[in-house]
């Protein structure tokens, strides 16, 4: 079985991959390009901590942000009875709710694991840019790149691109009902990665007040880089 999700996984990513360069280069981006761009306008780039990454991970899989955005996930697919082999009620909500868990706990490894491999650095870092339209720009390029953690130069990531569609394949193949297949967890994966995206963005336009709100409910978004406010 576990030979048999990774393969299944490898070949859900082959087209994820041109997807993604394709939105690189309809961003204006040859793959030089982002290869080449300096973190932050050049003010320099430091590199994580372990005992950062270590925090950022312990709170993606288990944190505030990652349980209330996977109840309010439950609720729509309650809402919309999907998938309707696990019914309504309590029981039904709690089997969507702990699949959106999994789900999100394999991703999450699997972005971190890859990273480390790659020797790479996910985090979102806010663009020193200004405009709307630069900042929504390197925004949605933060979907499929990260940072090298030599230098902080931007790299095409195969971690990021690779991770939401690993959760849902484990997902389908672990626990949805047998109907449910590849083309399935490629839909899901799809939403994950745009998801991802609105995150970011999220990261970037969120006003300073409403920032520090929401970390102090510790419902800010587990990706952000440490102390980006400091940054600024």
């Amino acid at each position: 079985m576990k030979v048999l999700l990774l393969k299944l996984s490898a070949i859900a990513a082959i087209p994820a991959i041109s997807q993604g360069r394709r939105l690189i280069d309809s961003l204006g981006h040859s793959s030089a390009a982002v290869s080449r761009s300096p973190i932050q306008g050049g003010s320099g780039y430091t590199r994580p901590a372990q005992d950062a990454l270590f925090r950022d991970y312990v709170h993606e899989v288990v944190g505030a942000y990652t349980i209330a955005d996977a109840a309010f996930a439950a609720g729509i697919s309650q809402l919309t009875d999907a998938p309707p082999e696990w019914n309504q009620g309590s029981e039904g909500y709690g089997r969507r709710f702990g699949s959106n868990m999994g789900i999100g706990t394999v991703r999450t490894t699997t972005r971190n694991g890859l990273a480390e491999a790659f020797n790479e650095d996910t985090f979102y870092y806010p663009c020193q840019c200004s405009g709307v339209f630069p900042r929504l720009d390197d925004a949605a390029l933060s979907t499929l790149t990260g940072r090298h953690r030599n230098d902080g130069h931007r790299v095409f990531s195969i971690p990021a691109l690779v991770a939401p569609y690993a959760g849902t394949m484990v997902g389908v193949y672990g626990w949805y009902p047998n109907r449910c297949g590849a083309k399935d967890a490629f839909r899901m994966g799809n939403y994950g990665l745009q998801a991802y995206m609105g995150g970011n963005i999220a990261l970037e336009f969120l006003n300073g007040r409403l920032k520090s709100f929401l970390s102090g409910l510790h419902l800010g978004n587990a990706y952000g880089a440490p102390d980006t406010e400091a940054e600024q």
